[in-house]
């Protein structure tokens, strides 16, 4: 079974995209910040990971430094879901490993389905 860690500090959307991404028959394992997203990647080893830019006490981007500083978390690829989506572009994303933007503010929880099909090939 496929494995997606969603980083999300948000409850009720987590729980929400988690229970989508699960109907689809995905397993997943919600981190509310960024420091339990990097102990989850060490124990959880997912497949996937769908990241929130703006995370309590820290910034997605600092996870995805980390990702990127450890040779076998840097190949995970990470869908990005944020409501920043349109300051960011895939020149940018791509050093740090995003393969993916879903803007929150315009999404459906299906978006999720479809992006983690997309990054996974």
């Amino acid at each position: 079974m496929t494995k997606v860690l969603l980083v999300e500090d948000d409850y009720w959307l987590a729980e929400m995209e988690a229970g989508v991404l699960q109907k689809a028959g995905y397993e997943v394992e919600i981190a509310p910040h960024a420091l339990a997203a990097i102990e989850l990647v060490d124990t959880f080893m997912p497949d996937v990971i769908i990241l929130d830019v703006l995370l309590a006490g820290s910034t997605g981007f600092a996870f995805l430094n980390e990702l990127q500083s450890h040779g076998d978390t840097k190949e995970i690829p990470v869908v990005l879901c944020t409501n920043l989506a349109e300051q960011f572009n895939d020149t940018q994303l791509g050093a740090y490993g995003v393969r993916r933007v879903v803007d929150k503010s315009t999404m459906h929880p299906s978006d999720l389905v479809v992006a983690v099909k997309a990054v996974l090939g």
